[in-house]
């Protein structure tokens, strides 16, 4: 099995454009990914949350979500659609993903063979890697 991700992406105004849905499917097809869970959340402007079908995405005639009905593996709990709201703002929505990085699998399984083990994992901030690329090409 390859390294498990999650992305926890907010939509402001509960506006969701589905521009980024293709290329989601483009790493499925090409087998980058696997979907684990994918699911949406809505926070209310109360502070309340509430779960969205993927079914209830769809109504406006040019967001087809279909080919993500049923990505359920059961590890996103209740608990963690509360903590992933606990980072939206009132009146925004988000959908949370869980995914396999297929890609990383074998190699991650040649180590595993050869005793190694992962001690640390992490990943960096695109602004915080802008920045210091930035601060690079400034350095005398």
């Amino acid at each position: 099995m390859g390294p498990i991700d999650y992305l926890v992406v907010e939509f402001p105004g509960n506006r969701m454009t589905g521009e980024g849905f293709p290329l989601l499917v483009d790493l499925v097809d090409r087998g980058l990914i696997r979907i684990l869970d994918l699911t949406f959340i809505r926070k209310d402007l109360d502070g309340s949350v509430t779960g969205l079908e993927i079914g209830d995405l769809t109504g406006d005639g040019e967001l087809d979500l279909a080919v993500f009905e049923g990505a359920s593996s059961g590890l996103l709990g209740q608990d963690d659609l509360v903590e992933a709201a606990a980072a939206l703002q009132p009146g925004n929505s988000a959908g949370v993903l869980i995914y396999e990085n297929l890609w990383a699998a074998p190699f991650a399984a040649a180590l595993r063979r050869g005793g190694a083990e992962l001690v640390a994992s992490g990943r960096i901030p695109v602004p915080a890697v802008l920045a210091a690329l930035d601060a690079a090409e400034t350095a005398p």
